[in-house]
């Protein structure tokens, strides 16, 4: 490995070890600062793709640019980095726009396993939640782009502006329009993290002993369960509406097949989750949304593609 494999690895841990990369070459400038900033630079393409995958493409493609820029022309590194960050995101976005519409089924947000400081930042586990993701989804590229740096990351107008290549006074309209679609829309935090975390555990419990009155107990009536399977794995191709339909499809699907069903608590994007195994085998990542002290929204990640980040925890950061 490189120096300049390491600068885009996981959370550039190669190059910073140390102070010094393999074969214990110095890390040069260009080095320094992207390992400085890889964190805030992954948040922003993730919060920008709902993609861990996709982010770390784009982290990539911003890295082969970043190293043939000359620093000594660069006023703001990070600033700068944010703009080719966000850039290089506004390809991928419209892209995946199209792999989208031939996607199997219902598509979900790629989830985190996230470290414990990101649950503590209460508006960043908001922003990267799997129910803002999904609302984000319902905003046009560039509206994604300008919410996500605005709201997210308090960035200027004036910034936004060179990296969506606008008007500043467009992006203030651009960035109005975004956040009055966004609030209409906007999960409401109506539950502490203290009892979402008693909520998810009871539904555990439910859900481990196949209890349905105990899943019909923490689920809101009209809660909606999402399941992504990619065509990979089995998943129903809609959203099932309904505590009753959403409990029963759970208990009945258990019981039908015979297995043995167990669900670890886990931080998931900076909130209460669950990583479900069957039979001891790894199947996928549940996460929530609450209304009151019961569950809403649930949204079941199957597509092994998309699991790949959750073996590990993922560090996220607004600065």
């Amino acid at each position: 490995m490189d120096e300049r494999t390491a600068a885009v690895g996981d959370r550039g841990t190669a190059a910073t070890e140390g102070g010094a990369g393999p074969r214990g070459h110095v890390p040069g400038p260009a080095t320094e600062t992207f390992v400085a900033h890889r964190n805030l630079l992954f948040t922003v393409a993730y919060e920008m793709l709902g993609s861990a995958a996709d982010a770390e493409d784009v982290l990539q493609e911003t890295w082969l640019r970043w190293i043939e820029v000359d620093l000594a022309e660069v006023r703001d590194r990070r600033s700068y980095l944010v703009r080719m960050t966000t850039r290089q995101a506004l390809n991928r976005l419209r892209t995946m726009s199209r792999r989208k519409e031939s996607y199997v089924g219902s598509w979900l947000p790629e989830p985190l396993l996230t470290v414990p400081d990101v649950a503590e930042d209460v508006e960043l586990a908001e922003s990267v939640s799997m129910a803002m993701l999904l609302v984000m989804e319902t905003l046009s590229p560039t509206e994604r782009a300008v919410f996500v740096l605005r709201e997210a990351f308090d960035v200027g107008f004036e910034e936004i502006a060179a990296a969506v290549d606008k008007s500043p006074a467009a992006v203030r309209q651009i960035a109005h329009r975004a956040r009055r679609h966004v609030d209409a829309r906007r999960p409401r935090a109506t539950v502490s993290r203290g009892g979402a975390r008693a909520a998810v555990e009871s539904f555990r419990r439910a859900l481990e002993t196949g209890d349905l009155q105990g899943l019909m107990d923490v689920l809101a009536p009209e809660a909606v369960l999402v399941a992504d399977g990619g065509g990979v794995k089995q998943a129903s191709p809609r959203p099932i509406v309904g505590a009753d339909k959403v409990a029963r499809l759970i208990t009945g699907g258990i019981a039908k097949k015979g297995i043995t069903l167990t669900a670890a608590p886990a931080v998931v994007n900076g909130n209460a989750a669950l990583v479900l195994r069957l039979d001891g085998e790894f199947d996928g990542v549940l996460s929530f949304r609450f209304e009151g002290d019961r569950i809403a929204d649930l949204y079941y990640v199957r597509n092994p593609e998309k699991l790949t980040r959750v073996a590990s925890e993922t560090a996220l950061s607004r600065s």
